[in-house]
């Protein structure tokens, strides 16, 4: 995934969003060739020749000021989110480009995440792989799946994945479309920050062939960082939640990403939780118990001796 196509993909999205009165700019009417904003008129308000700003979108001024980049970021009138994005595509990392190293959980935040007890939790990683979750995270999102796949590299399940190709995941959420969206500009900011990420740009290649949702949302160029969220369930054992989730970047962990799972104390979802907790603790005992009559076996009673 090459920085140059991106910024260029990413600039282009934003002018065809603004009409030229969202600028300030008089519309004579006529069709134009092009939606939104072109070239020159977004240079001209920008306060940058036509020139210099085409050879930006094509990816060839690395060296843009902040200066240039506020004023091309105020005039497409983009977020927060949407101007550190530009920046990160803008301005390449000097010096030779590293594969990231392979992704390990440390042995702590496993503890940490098991600790949460009756509180779903999961750890995404830098490609939103689930590198851990916790027994009531595993109940609540994707119990259909082995509990013990994200402890295997080869076998991870795959956030982006399961909620695009996964049928029980996307019956599991009712405002899917939403989740779709945020999931792919969540997605977009993580590719422009691992731009070289060979086996992330496998897994956007393997959405975008797989699923027309994910192509048709990918093209739009959404960008935005998951943060916090409260959304609707349709869970299959304890029916509908209401729930907000939390997603907190682990500082040390370059990329790695804590998710938990709340819902408001004395409502329908609260209790619905505590349901599908005990209900997960009486599936986690019932194969240890029965382990356990396995090792010993059958139980003889025998008469105590005079």
């Amino acid at each position: 995934m090459e920085r140059s196509p991106e910024l260029g993909e990413f600039l282009r999205s934003r002018r065809a969003r603004l009409r030229p009165e969202d600028a300030g700019l008089a519309d004579y009417g006529g069709r134009r060739r092009v939606p939104g904003l072109r070239r020159e008129e977004l240079a001209r308000l920008a306060g940058v020749s036509v020139g210099y700003y085409t050879r930006l979108e094509q990816g060839q001024s690395p060296g843009a000021s902040d200066a240039v980049l506020d004023a091309i970021a105020r005039v497409l009138r983009l977020d927060g989110d949407e101007r550190t994005h530009l920046y990160t595509l803008a301005r390449p990392a000097p010096g030779p480009r590293r594969r990231p190293a392979p992704e390990r959980l440390r042995p702590a935040i496993r503890v940490m995440v098991e600790s949460l007890g009756d509180v779903p939790a999961l750890v995404l990683g830098r490609r939103v792989d689930v590198l851990a979750w916790n027994r009531m995270g595993h109940a609540l999102l994707a119990g259909h799946l082995d509990f013990h796949a994200p402890e295997r590299p080869a076998d991870r399940p795959n956030w982006a994945r399961l909620f695009f190709l996964d049928p029980h995941i996307r019956a599991l959420f009712t405002d899917w479309d939403k989740k779709a969206r945020d999931t792919v500009a969540d997605l977009r900011v993580i590719a422009g920050r691992y731009p070289d990420d060979r086996l992330l740009a496998e897994l956007i290649g393997e959405l975008t062939m797989k699923s027309t949702e994910f192509s048709a949302m990918w093209s739009a160029h959404p960008v935005r960082r998951c943060a916090h969220h409260t959304r609707e369930y349709r869970h299959p054992v304890v029916g509908p939640l209401t729930l907000t989730d939390e997603l907190l970047q682990l500082p040390d962990d370059e990329g790695q990403r804590l998710a938990i799972f709340t819902a408001e104390p004395d409502s329908p979802s609260r209790s619905a939780l505590r349901l599908l907790a005990g209900l997960t603790a009486e599936h986690v005992e019932r194969p240890a118990r029965d382990t356990a009559r396995q090792a010993v076996g059958p139980v003889r009673r025998t008469m105590p001796s005079a």
